[in-house]
């Protein structure tokens, strides 16, 4: 990981669109998002479900950092913004010097690209004004009003989260013995798909240079979920719990009596997937499948099945 580089914060070439796209309203809640071109169909289906649970549309301003997205594909998440009036600003992760610098050096993996460090660094991409956003993972749909989660209380810590179910076996992995130079399995973890930040206290801690003294200790190789791993270490005994509703981990269709507010599908099984809202498996699959709309559920379905053939046939080499 290199150095940060100088000139200040924010050199992401951000563009903006929406209503006043310059002037954010008082009572502006700002979203976070990270994806690349082959996740953008989730990336509107959560944004739409944002919208869709909330009155308060034209306060939201979604922040996508993101890799080269199509012109086709900008005008799908663009639709966000001419159905509700909500704000959507632009920031291109492949020209920001800052992100290029933060991640070289960084693990990534198929299933983790270096695109998920990117929350991590939400205070240098994200503009200086903002005192608080709620990141969150693609791979979601939100069922209840957002402002209620972007306004709950952080007693007093630089971020709120949910418990990570899974937590021993993350941290201890085979025979719970793995890693615990790095974990205390007593200790608590978090799940890093939905964030509640508070930015101001997050400058405070300067994690790009936290993550830089992990990387001279050689703990970066010990990392299996990344960009979780590095936030339960640097944030250890500083977040705030938030009831599981607000990120229903791998939520099956027994979870729908239990009123989750946001769906977190984590598992193989994805909403998305052709046959799911017929198995009605994972939870409200059939409601997903509307909020992303049929038009671009098809379109997903058919660019999915077009990579599946090209690595099959090895056309993208």
């Amino acid at each position: 990981m290199r150095p940060s580089p100088r000139n200040g914060r924010n050199q992401t070439g951000a563009t903006a669109s929406g209503p006043d796209a310059g002037e954010p309203s008082a009572m502006a809640m700002h979203v976070a998002l990270t994806f690349d071109d082959n996740f953008w169909a989730p990336a509107y289906a959560l944004m739409r479900s944002i919208c869709l649970s909330t009155r308060q549309h034209k306060d939201l301003v979604f922040h996508l950092l993101h890799f080269p997205l199509t012109e086709a594909h900008r005008q799908d998440l663009e639709r966000i913004r001419a159905e509700f009036g909500a704000q959507l600003r632009f920031y291109p992760l492949d020209r920001s010097e800052r992100f290029g610098s933060f991640v070289d050096g960084l693990p990534a993996s198929t299933q983790w690209p270096k695109v998920v460090y990117a929350r991590l660094l939400l205070t240098e991409l994200l503009p200086d004004d903002i005192e608080r956003v709620i990141y969150l993972d693609c791979d979601m749909m939100v069922r209840r009003p957002i402002e209620q989660l972007y306004h709950a209380d952080l007693a007093g810590q630089p971020l709120a989260a949910v418990p990570e179910a899974l937590a021993p076996f993350i941290m201890g992995r085979r025979d719970m013995r793995f890693d615990t130079d790095i974990f205390n399995i007593g200790d608590a973890y978090f799940n890093s798909g939905m964030l509640l930040i508070a930015l101001e206290k997050w400058r405070d801690m300067d994690l790009r240079a936290q993550v830089a003294a992990l990387a001279e200790k050689g703990l970066l190789g010990k990392l299996g979920y990344f960009d979780q791993d590095l936030l339960n270490i640097i944030f250890r005994e500083r977040w705030t719990a938030l009831d599981w509703r607000w990120n229903t981990i791998d939520a099956h269709r027994a979870h729908e009596a239990l009123n989750p507010a946001i769906l977190h599908y984590t598992s193989v099984n994805k909403p998305w997937a052709l046959l799911a809202g017929i198995r009605r498996n994972p939870a409200y699959a059939r409601w997903y499948r509307h909020v992303m709309t049929n038009e671009i559920f098809y379109r997903f379905a058919r660019h999915r099945w077009k990579r599946w053939w090209k690595r099959l046939l090895r056309l993208n080499r």
